[in-house]
């Protein structure tokens, strides 16, 4: 049975230290799994300093939506590498916000978009 909720990750080696991986669609508990099981694949063959998740055309995000996010965060820290979440919609920033995870899954450097709309 296929799940209603698109999702599609697809990844590309930009070099020895960084991979970057387009995410599209909903990333829901029908979903997320596929990113975690790219992202966990693509670690075990390319252990990268950098993981930039391209966040551009993620259309929803829910609670363990965003749990996978942390397993993201957690796996990549993992090989001594950062996660970075990339064009990411003011949805998600607001989600992440109201459930005090902004800080986790954001490197300090990267600025903090203000969207409370």
């Amino acid at each position: 049975m296929s799940s209603p909720h698109q999702l599609t990750c697809t990844t590309a080696i930009v070099d020895a230290d960084t991979a970057r991986i387009a995410v599209a669609g909903e990333i829901v508990f029908g979903s997320s799994d596929a990113l975690l099981r790219v992202v966990t694949e693509l670690l075990a063959d390319h252990p990268v300093r950098r993981l930039r998740l391209d966040c551009s055309e993620v259309t929803f995000c829910d609670s363990y939506g965003l749990g996978t996010l942390l397993a993201v965060h957690r796996r990549v820290g993992a090989v001594d590498g950062v996660l970075h979440l990339e064009n990411r919609p003011p949805a998600l920033d607001r989600l992440m916000r109201r459930t005090n995870t902004f800080q986790h899954l954001v490197p300090p450097a990267e600025p903090e978009r203000r969207s409370d709309r």
